[in-house]
């Protein structure tokens, strides 16, 4: 606001306050009730006189305008005390709120002037107390009052909104009037003093759509008809004025975005009215054959669709869904496709908006159709089994070869292949049944047992012959029938007992039966005592007809001293045929007992029975003792043979070595230590033979083959002697691993040159005389010419 405004406003309170009579008189000055004695005026209803008191100080509001724009300090009103005669003696003091700050007061003629400009908005009054004192002495000449400076309003603020921007949606097609959205805008000017706080709405942007309430601020549709998929969003601005709207006025404003919420007011649309898909006919069932896609200007729940299929020349072979997300129509397969049987399908398929309006049923259906056509392409399929599995029946004591049954698969195209069947090997490794390769018969390889495997499962192959990556399975499950091949036995190891003071046909034991054979209507068990022990027996046996038996006794005591243990044979046959029977054998035991039978003691022989031990079970358990004797003794003797001591310490000393056994020997009569005749008689067996390179102790007993006497013809043939002792040392398993040296003193009988040995020289190889060596002949010439020479021969 200027200056002149300023003073207009000024001039105007001026003029309103002054009006009224003495209003400004009594602001500024003391009165008092005459200084001229003016007394009574009246009386009262005790007809006692009034006096008119005298009064010190009359005080009004002060009124000031905020935002003053002056260059001089803006005067406020005056303090002017009776006992002020102006000499200067009177100090005037001002305090409370603003006092010296805002509000400065002069002293000596009490003038109050604001020294800032001041703000309604931030402090509408200001409570003030005003004194006059003696300037001397600093006495009251006054008592301390209060008053009030009041600031008047003058339209500074503009009307401000509570939001900016606003943002409000309405549904399309609404009708006229509808509303929108409220905005408030609020003026901080003071509202009970003229139109500076009140305020008028108005519309800037936006028409012809939308209007606005000038009171309330309230929005509203103003035009019919708008359409979201035409035009969604609706930028309104909104203004809002004090002054009442007049001229001069502040305003403010603000901006509302509108958005059109969406209905459901479009039909879903197909984008063809005819669909093509192909697809082989080995897809899978269950697998997507095609998508078709119907079209909706709307949007979220209002653009959800269905499909469904209002006809079809293949009943239940397809299906179509909604995918939720797209809103696309999927289309399944139910049935498996067969190229062979039919080769097109054609579906009618119909979709509908799941949320409906009834307020735009007028613009038509909220449906639409469309044909789908489905072509089935031909692929090379596997052979087709005409089952989907085989049961087959064999009894198990059917022979080998026998057939079981047969399988049969067809190529289903229209080639029309062979086809070979095969048995996985997987499903059958012991190889029990095999197949014919060419009419699919199941025969029998192997005999059956139905108590070991009742069920045989088994996968047959059926592969194409002109493609044999074409195959397909079917599981065989083959039931071996039972035949009665087993014979009943007992159905537990009974441990039964008679008491020595027993009476005669007095039950002992029950015993039952069983049979793994499993027969039609079930087990029936015959008990009898066999017909060998019928005429001499201790015990009978009582057929109860339920497949137990009853032992009883047959006489009226027993003696353990005579005989503890009776071996009673009952036979038990079944009724089926062939009639199987068996004898078991029911070990009882004399015991003592009391007087009410309980067994009190039995003897040695019976209490071994007890144990359950029977004669094949101590059998077992004596040889696993003798076992485990014979694995000690031969672990000792192990341990024994690695603690020999070799005479020859080191293998690698390869040199003569010359043992001392420091043993003089008894000589020739001393036939213990060593038989000389074994050398000259080769064909004398040596009962035992002592290692001299360990210490000799116990071993086997070597291996000596007969020597032929000698002849003529093997005379002094030394070869085959020595030939077979190697062999003999060879095959001693107690020679040692090491290298040895054999020697053999044996030179053959009937040698004419006897012994060639040197150890019966007494002279050394220097001192020996070869020369005889020419003289026994040529079978010694070589010998006689490397020795028999001189010695400056044989060093040339």
């Amino acid at each position: 606001m200027d200056r002149r405004k300023v003073c207009i406003f000024m001039v105007l309170w001026a003029m309103a306050h002054l009006s009224s009579p003495g209003h400004g008189l009594r602001a500024l000055r003391r009165t008092t009730g005459g200084r001229r004695g003016a007394g009574l005026t009246g009386q009262d209803a005790n007809g006692v006189p009034l006096r008119r008191s005298k009064r010190g100080w009359m005080w009004n509001q002060f009124f000031l305008l905020e935002e003053y724009t002056g260059t001089d300090l803006q005067y406020v009103g005056k303090l002017h005390s009776d006992g002020d005669r102006g000499d200067g003696s009177v100090k005037y003091v001002l305090t409370g709120e603003g006092a010296g700050t805002l509000f400065k007061i002069d002293e000596k003629s009490g003038d109050i002037h604001a020294t800032k400009r001041l703000d309604r908005e931030e402090k509408a009054y200001y409570i003030l107390h005003a004194k006059a004192v003696n300037r001397f002495t600093n006495e009251a000449l006054e008592g301390e009052s209060e008053f009030i400076i009041k600031i008047h309003d003058i339209n500074d603020n503009e009307p401000r909104f509570t939001k900016d921007p606003y943002t409000a949606r309405v549904p399309e097609m609404s009708d006229i009037g509808t509303s929108v959205i409220q905005v408030t805008a609020t003026d901080a000017d003071d509202a009970t003093y003229g139109n500076s706080a009140k305020v008028v709405y108005s519309i800037l942007e936006g028409q012809p759509y939308f209007s606005v309430d000038p009171e309330t601020g309230l929005i509203k549709t103003a035009l019919p008809g708008m359409d979201r998929e035409v035009k969604e969003n609706y930028q309104v601005v909104i203004q809002a004025k004090d002054m009442a709207g007049q001229m001069g006025g502040l305003s403010g404003t603000t901006t509302v975005s509108i958005t059109l919420s969406d209905v459901n007011d479009n039909p879903p649309r197909f984008t063809k009215t005819l669909y093509e898909f192909r697809v082989p006919e080995s897809i899978e069932v269950g697998s997507v054959v095609g998508v078709i896609r119907a079209m909706d200007a709307d949007i979220g729940q209002n653009a959800e669709m269905d499909y469904r299929i209002i006809g079809s020349d293949g009943p239940g072979m397809f299906e179509v869904t909604a995918n939720r997300s797209t809103q696309d129509g999927v289309i399944l397969l139910r049935k498996p496709l067969d190229y062979e049987r039919k080769r097109q399908y054609s579906l009618r398929v119909q979709v509908e908006n799941v949320h409906i309006n009834p307020r735009f049923y007028s613009k038509g259906p909220f449906r639409d159709e469309a044909t789908i056509k489905i072509v089935v392409d031909d692929v090379d399929e596997p052979p087709v089994f005409e089952r989907a599995s085989y049961v087959m029946e064999v009894k198990e004591d059917a022979p080998k070869n026998t057939a079981v049954g047969s399988v049969s698969a067809s190529d289903p195209d229209d080639k029309n292949s062979l086809v070979r069947y095969t048995i996985d090997r997987r499903t059958d490794m012991d190889r029990v049944f095999n197949i014919h390769a060419g009419n699919g018969s199941v025969f029998i390889l192997r005999e059956l047992d139905r108590e070991e495997n009742a069920w045989h499962n088994i996968s047959v192959i059926a592969t194409e012959f002109t493609n044999p990556r074409q195959i397909s399975r079917v599981p065989v499950y083959i039931r071996v029938l039972d035949v009665n091949d087993n014979a009943p036995t007992f159905a537990t190891n009974y441990e039964t007992f008679v008491c020595e003071n027993a009476k005669a046909n007095q039950v002992i034991q029950t015993v039952s039966a069983a049979d793994p054979d499993a027969p039609l209507g079930g087990h029936r068990f015959f008990f009898n005592l066999a017909q060998e022990a019928a005429g001499k027996a201790n015990f009978s046996v009582r057929d109860n007809k339920d497949n137990t038996a009853s032992i009883l006794t047959r006489r009226n005591s027993y003696s353990s001293l005579h005989k503890s243990i009776y071996h009673v044979p009952v036979v038990i046959s079944d009724g089926e045929f062939p009639m199987q029977s068996s004898t078991n054998t029911l070990t009882i035991r004399v015991c003592t007992c009391d007087r009410e039978g309980n067994m009190k003691a039995c003897n040695a022989e019976a209490l071994t029975a007890r144990a359950g031990l029977s004669t094949g079970a101590l059998v077992a358990i004596l040889l696993c003792v003798i076992i485990l004797l014979m694995i000690v003794v031969l672990f000792a003797a192990l341990r024994r043979q690695r603690k020999k001591e070799p005479l020859i310490i080191s293998k690698e000393d390869v040199r003569d070595n010359v043992v001392s056994y420091n043993d003089e020997g008894g000589g020739e009569e001393d036939t213990q230590a060593f038989d000389i005749g074994t050398l000259r008689n080769p064909e004398a067996i040596e009962e035992s033979k002592q290692r001299r390179d360990i210490v000799p102790e116990a071993f086997y007993p070597p291996i000596r083959r007969p020597v032929l006497p000698p002849t003529r013809d093997n005379n002094g043939d030394v070869r085959d002697f020595i030939n077979q002792r190697l062999q003999d040392n060879d095959s001693d398993p107690t020679a040692p691993p090491y290298d040895s040296l054999a020697t053999y003193a044996y030179e053959g009988n009937g040698s004419v040159a006897e012994s060639l040995s040197s150890l019966e020289s007494a002279t050394t190889e220097s001192d020996q005389d070869y020369n005889y060596l020419s003289e026994w002949g040529p079978r010694f010439k070589k010998l006689a010419d490397l020795y028999g020479g001189d010695d400056s021969d044989r060093d040339s």
